[in-house]
């Protein structure tokens, strides 16, 4: 089964034909997903569409872009969410030093304090991180993200050959970093999820990363309707596509398409513990 572990169908610039060709593409192939939240009134959405549909999980949280309309009531807020049925994680929450759409100090204190949230309710946390590869890391460490004790709280995952490692149960969504920086964050305990830009023909870092990370911690995800792989590049995402994405990570690392459905499905229930 594949499982879109990072999407949004909680987009509000989704119109309703777009927004039903949405769900029709997960129920037509019979997939799952995790709707991510990105501010308050989609982390809201996202649980009203869990509350819906069987094939659907929620995380909430606010995103670096919105951190400057961030304050501690809409924080107590997404806390009362987190701790509804089938909100799964804290997310996408991180730093986004590209667009710059929120200042830099802001950004830092939310994703602080969002940091401090998930561990409060032991929870997974999905980052969001672009231009920001040191300072995410660097805050993540400081905030206890990757902490022996954060550690305790989750089962042990299967890595190569079996043998059973630690999982802080960080995911590192749509990463395009280097392939020693996402060592580092195996090493830490903490998931890669490769996105649509996989497929990109010029994508080398990314398919670098994905080749040297070991099956056992990747997803897949798709963050429709945006990142659309190829063949559709250009045209609006859809969960489907992320199949699109599971056959690169297949030709990437020499497997059956189907194995890596298979496990990144495994790998996706696992981290946000369903």
């Amino acid at each position: 089964m594949l499982f879109d572990a990072h999407t949004h169908l909680n987009e509000t610039s989704l119109k309703p034909a777009e927004k039903e060709k949405f769900i029709r593409s997960i129920e037509d192939e019979g997939m799952m997903i995790c709707d991510i939240g990105f501010d308050l009134e989609s982390s809201m959405n996202a649980c009203s569409h869990a509350n819906m549909y069987d094939w659907c999980y929620a995380a909430v949280g606010s995103h670096p872009h919105d951190a400057d309309n961030m304050d501690d009531m809409q924080l107590e807020l997404i806390k009362g969410l987190a701790r509804r049925e089938k909100v799964v994680a804290i997310g996408e929450i991180g730093l986004d030093f590209f667009k710059n759409y929120s200042e830099r100090d802001n950004q830092e204190y939310w994703f602080r304090k969002q940091i401090r949230l998930a561990n409060e309710l032991k929870m997974p946390i999905a980052i969001h991180e672009r231009d920001a590869v040191q300072p995410v890391m660097q805050i993540l460490k400081e905030e206890g993200a990757f902490s022996d004790e954060r550690k305790s709280w989750f089962p042990k995952r299967p890595g190569p050959g079996g043998k059973m490692t630690d999982d802080a149960r960080v995911v590192i969504h749509c990463f395009s970093a280097s392939k020693e920086i996402a060592l580092q964050y195996v090493a830490m305990g903490a998931t890669i999820s490769v996105a649509g830009p996989i497929t990109y023909k010029n994508n080398r870092k990314t398919k670098e990363a994905c080749a040297a990370v070991p099956i056992e911690y990747l997803l897949i995800e798709t963050d429709a309707p945006y990142l659309t792989p190829e063949p559709h590049r250009g045209k609006r995402n859809v969960p489907a596509f992320v199949k699109y994405t599971a056959q690169e990570v297949a030709d990437i690392k020499g497997m059956e398409y189907e194995d890596v459905v298979r496990i990144t499905c495994e790998n996706a229930r696992r981290f946000y513990g369903i």
